[in-house]
Parts: structure tokens; sequence; C-alpha cells
């Protein structure tokens, strides 16, 4: 009986595991875009639009979050310097939309956007660390964002039609147009020649009526009092 010996060439043999390795990164990379692409979509049609309604932002949200995630896997997959990325980045996080004010919420669900993409982009190890931070994002931000959390306390800029040295007549004159508690009061101007005063104001509705369900000062119980006159 002969003994056959089998050789295999080395060349191949690391040909096969280059081609193996490139293919188990392809798939994790799209495996990545796709947790990315889900957790943008509970974001802006789970959390922001049922919430605020605008369709602008939606875009804006979107168009971020996809071009970040675009940039990230370039930069991840070429040999580029680590200053270029934080660069990258240091841009991003200073992008600001002159064309109109954003609210703060708006800003957070933006860089929630941001921060989204970035990790949709990198490949970390292990592979279930992206999915997890993702949803520790999305999940904090439901918490913070619920509008069962603080429902009854709001914040306004207020520009009142006459000049209010005295900060204690100011919370009297906005408790009395409010229908409110004023919490904390920031005089931003006092105009003694226009007679004016602008404050922002915070403030906290009082509890629901038993008739109507709603607190005093809401726009609803508002409209619904302006229709029984």
């Amino acid at each position: 009986m002969e003994l056959q010996w089998v050789t295999r060439d080395p060349k191949l043999t690391h040909t096969k595991l280059t081609d193996s390795v490139g293919l188990m990164v392809d798939m994790s990379q799209a495996a990545l875009v796709a947790i990315d692409l889900f957790a943008i979509t509970v974001l802006v049609f789970g959390l922001y639009f049922p919430r605020y309604r605008r369709r602008d932002m939606v875009v804006a949200i979107l168009g971020l979050n996809v071009g970040v995630m675009a940039v990230a896997t370039a930069l991840s997959t070429a040999e580029v310097s680590a200053g270029l990325g934080l660069g990258l980045f240091g841009v991003l996080s200073i992008i600001r939309l002159r064309s109109s004010e954003l609210a703060q919420e708006d800003i957070a669900y933006y860089f929630t956007a941001l921060a989204i993409g970035l990790l949709g982009g990198i490949s970390v190890s292990p592979a279930w660390v992206t999915p997890a931070l993702m949803g520790a994002i999305l999940v904090t931000l439901f918490v913070a964002d619920h509008p069962r959390l603080y429902r009854r306390v709001r914040s306004q800029s207020i520009t009142l039609d006459e000049a209010y040295p005295d900060e204690q007549l100011a919370i009297a004159r906005l408790e009395e147009l409010l229908g409110a508690e004023v919490t904390r009061l920031r005089v931003k101007k006092l105009d003694l020649v226009q007679d004016t005063t602008a404050v922002d104001v915070c403030f906290r509705l009082h509890k629901p009526t038993a008739d109507s369900g709603l607190p005093v000062g809401h726009p609803e119980l508002a409209e619904m009092v302006g229709g029984q006159r």
C-alpha cells in the first residue's frame, strides 16, 4: 500500500483566506448599513415626526444621517489618518441651519442622527456594540422627550406691553396672562422708552380641571372656553 502525500499551494490557501475575510467584512458593513437605516427610521418616523410634525426637519435628519454614514464608511475602509476623521466630526458638529432657528429638541434629534450615522459607518468589535449603542441612544431620547415627562412644564420668550422694573410685578402679570405658576424668570430687555419688557419665562400649568381633563392654560382648553362664550 502506497501513501500519497497531498500538498497544498500556500499562495492558493492565502488567496482563499483573503477572499473569505473580505466577504465577512462586506457582510459586516452591509449589516451596519441595515442597522443604521432601521435606527434612523425609528428615530424619524417613530419618535420625531409623530411628536413635532416638521417635514423639513425629516428631510434634514435623514439626509444628515445617510450622508454621515456614507462618509464614515468611506473613511473606515480607506487609508486615512485619524486626524481627518476627527476633523470631519468637528466640522459636522458645528453645522447650524441659518435659514431658521432650531429649537433645543430639534438640535437633540439632529445630533442623534449624526451619532447614529457615525456608528453605522464605523465597524467596531465586538459586533454587538454598535446596535447596542444605537439602541441606548434611541431609548434615552424616547424617555427624555416623552410627552408625559414634565408635561405641565413650559418655557417661552414673551414681550410684555409694559415696562416692569420690579420682577415680582412682572411675575404676577405673567401668571395672570398664562394662567400658570411662574417658576423662573429672566429679563432679557427692559425698555423704558418703548414701555416694553422682554423676558424668558419658565412656568408650570395648573392641574387639569375636572370638566375638561386638560391643564389650565392649555391651548385646547382655551379654545373650549372661547367657544362657550
